[in-house]
């Protein structure tokens, strides 16, 4: 797609702007249309994979926004180009293979998005997204019965996601040994407060996924808190302080989400207090932000053990 060239680049030209040329520089109804939150689905050979895209004004007229692929974290678009029904923008690749850009195009039709996306290694795949959800709750919650989603003895309840599954069960402790399938609970669930303790060994990583699309970061991290840290929501939501224990050592998480806002406590210490989530995090499961969810446990990065895993719902 071509962008439409500026008015000032038309008189640097020495073309003569008319008042309909001069008016088609101006914010476009489309415009508003296109801006806000995006849950997308990325169709490839392989299987759907979910994406999510937000648009924004910066200034007068500026579109800028950020964006999340199937795999990895948040990353900022510095320009949003339209032309009519058409947006574009390009990003540098993150984790994705090859060299080129990220390049989305698309039309907004009735309300949804869809179009093509050429992927940094230059394969192409289309791709559809409609407006994301608020998901703002009118009233506070009522609390039910809490579950213990981990008993102890066994995986009942869970399964495991992909191959070289390397969960066991050992002494009361679910532990992950390496890099392998990550483990997902049968049930789903919509509002609810989540208690984690865990460990893992120095260097390590993983992940708690709220209802299955938000990541609540579990790394081996001290110093300056940042989005990547023990108890951020990756990519997006950085502690407020740094509370995290030793390797080896067994922590707490205790987790509450409402709608979008998400409060996180780390050993005691609340490091994230009623913020929103702004949407899916990389490596979701799908982009449906309005369904319930099942609690994923991240495997596909390094060792982690867990011994209580304990979920009170809202009814």
């Amino acid at each position: 797609m071509r962008p439409r060239q500026s008015l000032p680049v038309l008189l640097a030209l020495g073309i003569a702007a008319s008042p309909a040329a001069a008016s088609a520089t101006q914010p476009e109804k489309n415009v508003d249309e296109l801006t806000g939150r995006w849950d997308i689905t990325v169709h490839a050979p392989e299987g759907d994979q979910p994406s999510w895209l937000e648009i924004r004004r910066s200034g007068a007229s500026a579109l800028v926004g950020q964006f999340v692929g199937t795999v990895g974290s948040a990353r900022p678009i510095a320009r949003v180009d339209t032309d009519g029904d058409a947006m574009h923008f390009a990003i540098p690749p993150q984790w994705e293979a090859g060299q080129g850009d990220l390049s989305f195009d698309g039309r907004l039709r009735e309300g949804k998005l869809s179009g093509t996306v050429r992927l940094p290694d230059g394969a192409q795949r289309t791709w559809s997204a409609v407006r994301a959800p608020s998901l703002h709750r009118t009233t506070p919650p009522r609390w039910g019965t809490p579950i213990r989603l981990f008993d102890g003895k066994g995986l009942d309840g869970w399964r495991a996601l992909g191959p070289s599954s390397q969960w066991t069960v050992e002494g009361g402790v679910l532990r992950n040994a390496k890099a392998g399938a990550n483990l997902v609970s049968e049930q789903r669930f919509e509002d609810f407060k989540l208690h984690v303790e865990l460990r893992f060994p120095k260097g390590s990583n993983s992940g708690v996924y709220l209802r299955g699309r938000h990541e609540v970061q579990i790394a081996d991290t001290s110093g300056e808190p940042a989005s990547d840290s023990l108890g951020a929501i990756y990519g997006f939501l950085a502690p407020s302080q740094d509370a995290s224990g030793k390797p080896y050592e067994w922590q707490t998480l205790d987790i509450t989400l409402i709608g979008r806002q998400v409060t996180v406590v780390v050993n005691g210490k609340t490091v994230i207090c009623d913020r929103e989530i702004p949407g899916i995090t990389g490596g979701a499961l799908d982009s449906d932000e309005g369904a319930p969810g099942p609690i994923l446990l991240q495997g596909d990065h390094g060792p982690v053990e867990f011994r209580a895993i304990t979920l009170t719902p809202a009814l």
